[in-house]
């Protein structure tokens, strides 16, 4: 009966040790959320009333299991769950935290991504652009020089279509002339 009442003790020692540490971890982890910026005052608010609560010193549980010998071992209990379910609050608020960070450093890597893609893109719009010039440029020669040729020939056409005229007016005169002289 000693070593139990004894095992109880140093178990309800070594609870009440544990709870006061993870006591002292929640209120600097709750003092670093009211500095973070992704906490919401509803968020901060709701959480110094679980403080307020959890220090209440009048708060009674009452159990069917517990009995007024053991309302220490109820209390511990209890103490032990708040300090699960903070340690789960605490652990929620890192991961949030930890989205909320991986969200900002996408939003981030989006950003340059999209400012870099937008210099690449508009390099890449300069260069066709100067390339485009260059083959007009280029294309208008070829097209100056051809149309140049073809000018020289229709003018070497409309030379030949006028000795032509005038060969067949001479050949014309001609015939009349010899037509002429045979009827004589």
């Amino acid at each position: 009966m000693q070593d139990m009442e004894y095992k109880e003790k140093s178990h309800g020692r070594n609870e009440a040790a544990m709870s006061s540490n993870q006591e002292f971890l929640f209120e600097e982890a709750e003092q670093n959320k009211s500095n973070s910026p992704f906490f919401s005052n509803v968020q901060r608010s709701t959480l110094s009333d679980d403080l307020l609560r959890k220090e209440s010193p009048n708060l009674r549980l009452s159990s069917p299991l517990t009995s007024g010998g053991s309302d220490s071992r109820s209390t511990s209990f209890f103490m032990a769950l708040n300090s699960t379910i903070e340690n789960m609050e605490q652990r929620t608020q890192q991961l949030i935290d930890k989205i909320n960070g991986n969200r900002k450093n996408d939003h981030e890597f989006m950003n340059t991504f999209r400012e870099n893609l937008l210099m690449k893109v508009s390099s890449l719009a300069e260069k066709l652009e100067e390339r485009v010039f260059y083959v007009y440029d280029h294309n208008s020669k070829l097209i100056q020089d051809k149309l140049q040729v073809f000018s020289e020939i229709m003018e070497r056409i409309r030379q030949i279509e006028t000795e032509l005229r005038q060969v067949c007016n001479t050949v014309e005169i001609l015939y009349k002339d010899l037509c002429g002289q045979a009827e004589l």
